[in-house]
């Protein structure tokens, strides 16, 4: 990879900083100074500093994000912001949301730049479950849990069964679903004579929201938060 195109990629700012960066001595590759955008560097390999600070690779990125209200999952849009300009650290590297939540709904999101990791989480025939908290207008009752659980009908047929639950506070509850239908959790209670007020994704698979994160945070995903996505 050209050396200017690695800077870039890393974050260095756009090629023309990063060729006035070189023409100022301030880049080095193992420890000799480059001033030629051309110098090729092996990415894995080959340390890279800026003015004595080593340059981290990071081909790969893989985030949890507290997704707030307000904010579309998409990369880009004329009209609304996204959940990408969120992320201050890493969109140089073409991140996107895996899936995507309701502009009015917060929650549990992933951000990565993988398409294979996407795949995985988002492939229907993956069924990796995903939890909401809903605070629904009515509460719920036991036959609410059983329709749940049997299946409920929608304009694209019957889903698959979701678990309904309880919350602890009053007209909240717990719905986990392996299907990823346009607005179906809405529509589901709306199916049931009920509409849902707030709604919240709290868990993808076993891999839960990291309470220590306010709306709008977001942190790398761990080993162990990979370990509980795997075990779907």
């Amino acid at each position: 990879m050209r050396l200017d195109k690695y800077l870039a990629n890393m974050g260095l700012g756009t090629r023309t900083e990063v060729k006035q960066m070189l023409k100022k001595g301030k880049v080095a590759v193992n420890d000799k100074v480059e001033k030629s955008p051309k110098t090729q560097v092996q990415a894995e390999t080959d340390r890279v500093y800026v003015d004595g600070q080593e340059v981290q690779f990071i081909d790969k990125v893989y985030l949890m994000l507290n997704k707030p209200k307000g904010y579309i999952s998409a990369t880009d849009d004329d009209q609304h912001p996204t959940v990408i300009e969120l992320i201050d650290d890493y969109q140089y590297l073409d991140i996107f949301p895996v899936g995507r939540l309701d502009k009015d709904t917060e929650g549990l999101l992933l951000i990565t730049n993988d398409g294979q990791f996407n795949h995985q989480i988002m492939n229907p025939s993956k069924h990796v479950s995903k939890t909401y908290e809903v605070i629904s207008e009515k509460t719920i009752t036991n036959d609410d849990i059983k329709s749940f659980k049997k299946g409920i009908e929608l304009s694209e047929g019957v889903m698959k069964p979701a678990e309904l639950s309880h919350g602890k506070l009053d007209k909240q509850s717990f719905v986990t679903i392996s299907e990823g239908k346009y607005h179906q959790v809405k529509r589901m209670f709306h199916a049931i004579d009920n509409e849902v007020l707030v709604l919240k994704r709290v868990s993808i698979g076993d891999l839960q929201l990291d309470s220590g994160l306010d709306l709008g945070e977001y942190r790398h995903l761990t080993e162990e938060d990979f370990k509980k996505l795997r075990q779907n």
